[in-house]
């Protein structure tokens, strides 16, 4: 997820309620159960209404460093089941504190 997160930093996050485009998220990866992985929300789809009132039934994920990131380009759009939360929070090292 560079340049958003580094090698090193920590990040605190919370259980999401909503998903929105552009939300930093920890996703559970579609196809090796366990691992989880930061990545960035670049879309949503919902069950069918177009008004927004649906939930959000998938999401498009991607890394910040294409070149380097396995995301939504290799396993497609992720059920929203598999976000496990929304990253708030860097808070390691000190000098890289700041609400995402």
């Amino acid at each position: 997820m560079r340049p958003t997160l580094e090698p090193g930093d920590w990040a605190i996050a919370t259980v999401h309620e909503r998903v929105h485009p552009g939300d930093i998220v920890v996703v559970e990866h579609p196809g090796r159960p366990g691992f989880e992985m930061v990545k960035r929300v670049v879309s949503v789809r919902t069950n069918g209404a177009a008004d927004g009132t649906e939930p959000v039934d998938r999401v498009w994920v991607e890394g910040d460093d294409a070149s380097s990131s396995t995301d939504s380009r290799a396993f497609g759009a992720v059920p929203v089941s598999l976000v496990r939360g929304r990253v708030r929070l860097v808070w390691w090292p000190p000098e890289r504190v700041r609400l995402l």
